[in-house]
């Protein structure tokens, strides 16, 4: 399984697309659900709250390998269940939020494609930004084969 990258040049956006051995209904229920996001997305234990709704808020606290905590929070600008999810994270410093989108396209019974996408302020941001997403896909992609319960 690989992650095709597409990152205009002169851009601080980019797009990540994977394809995924799961029904687009457990991909959703992987990013949505608090207790499996916390599971993949390298959340600190109990740091994950969700209300996917447009306007809703989330939050979770990220740890790094080293043992780092980050607490993120946003909130969900756009949700069309088991399609897509548009996510604003807050930025501290900033007034808006950065955006980031996330696109599911079932492919037969078993199979999403999954698209990732987000536009950033400056080269330096997107980098550290494209870095994350590709964590995070990485980390879905092994919670899903690792038989994630539906």
């Amino acid at each position: 399984m690989s992650t095709e990258r597409t990152t205009p040049a002169g851009s601080f956006s980019y797009e990540l697309t994977r394809t995924l051995d799961a029904p687009a209904k457990k991909v959703w229920r992987a990013w949505t659900t608090p207790e499996q996001y916390a599971r993949w997305a390298y959340a600190a234990a109990g740091s994950v709250e969700m209300d996917v709704r447009p306007g809703g808020a989330w939050k979770a606290t990220t740890v790094t390998p080293d043992g780092g905590r980050f607490p993120l929070t946003g909130s969900y600008l756009e949700v069309v269940e088991n399609r897509l999810l548009v996510i604003g994270m807050d930025v501290p410093g900033k007034p808006a939020p950065a955006v980031m989108t996330l696109e599911l396209d079932e492919e037969g019974d078993h199979r999403t494609r999954v698209v990732l996408r987000q536009t950033c302020d400056t080269a330096e941001d997107r980098d550290m930004a494209e870095q994350g997403s590709t964590l995070l896909l990485d980390g879905l992609s092994a919670f899903l084969a690792d038989g994630a319960r539906d």
